[in-house]
């Protein structure tokens, strides 16, 4: 018999690739549980889980009480965190997998301007996507960063191969970020259809991702010679991942990524920023 408090399924990225509105739709389905709160961050966790001997009691009381429908959880750094996919695995092996992908010039920016508006980062997007790389490297998983990671979480082809190297392409769902946005009705039915559940009672009610504040001075829009470098950058990778994903990536590193224009310096924001530089 199936323990009613096992997790059944996981959306694990992309960090700002649409996974906040992904999981107020999945909060709608009928068949599904969700964790209450969005990022449960259990299997990325090197700190409170000794996981030579996991003891999973925290990610099953992150759920109420079961009652016998489908669980899963949004927790969008499990793609990229390294040791996450072999965890995840050693929990369920059978475990099904939900990921969102982004062009991933828009989704650096957009990670950019998050951790910039948190005051996590002082320094411009031009700097960090260059010479600021050099910060992605952490204690407790080197080469990786949580916070600094604009470039490092957009070679999706390499996340992908480790992936599959872990997973079998039965238990994994790939879908784009636009697709979710632009049909949702749509690709949610391919969801409940991966999963097995039935959708929405009363069809979906569309939601989009938070954007960028408008009370924060970003200092100047993504230049064309920003969106040139990482084009570069991710070119190759973006190949790999269009040959190992099977998803139409055509254009992404093309078009121009929507930017919202910088606005004007406010006192209480100008005084707090100074003092972060």
């Amino acid at each position: 018999m199936t323990d009613p408090r096992r997790v059944s399924f996981l959306v694990g990225g992309v960090q700002k690739g649409g996974t906040t509105a992904l999981f107020h739709y999945l909060n709608e389905l009928p068949d599904v549980q969700m964790a209450p709160a969005k990022e449960v961050h259990f299997f990325d966790d090197e700190a409170g889980v000794d996981w030579a001997r996991p003891d999973y009691r925290r990610l099953h009381d992150a759920f109420p009480q079961g009652d016998g429908r489908l669980r899963g959880e949004v927790t969008p750094i499990y793609l990229y965190w390294p040791a996450c996919l072999a965890r995840i695995a050693r929990y369920d092996p059978a475990m099904k997998l939900i990921f969102l992908f982004r062009d991933p010039v828009a989704r650096a920016w957009s990670q950019w301007q998050m951790e910039f508006a948190r005051g996590w980062e002082s320094r411009p997007f031009a700097w960090c996507i260059r010479e600021g790389r050099t910060r992605v490297d952490s204690p407790e998983a080197p080469g990786c960063h949580r916070i600094y990671s604009y470039v490092e979480r957009g070679f999706y082809g390499a996340q992908l191969e480790r992936l599959f190297a872990v997973f079998p392409r039965e238990q994994v769902l790939l879908l784009r970020s636009e697709d979710l946005d632009a049909r949702p009705d749509e690709t949610l039915r391919r969801i409940c259809g991966f999963l097995g559940v039935a959708g929405p009672a009363g069809g979906v009610r569309r939601r989009r991702e938070l954007v960028a504040r408008d009370d924060i001075d970003y200092g100047a829009p993504i230049s064309a010679a920003d969106r040139a470098y990482l084009r570069e950058t991710f070119a190759a990778d973006l190949a790999h991942f269009a040959a190992l994903s099977g998803l139409a990536v055509d254009g992404w590193l093309e078009r121009e990524p929507p930017v919202r224009a910088a606005a004007p310096e406010r006192g209480l924001w100008s005084r707090l920023r100074a003092l972060r530089h």
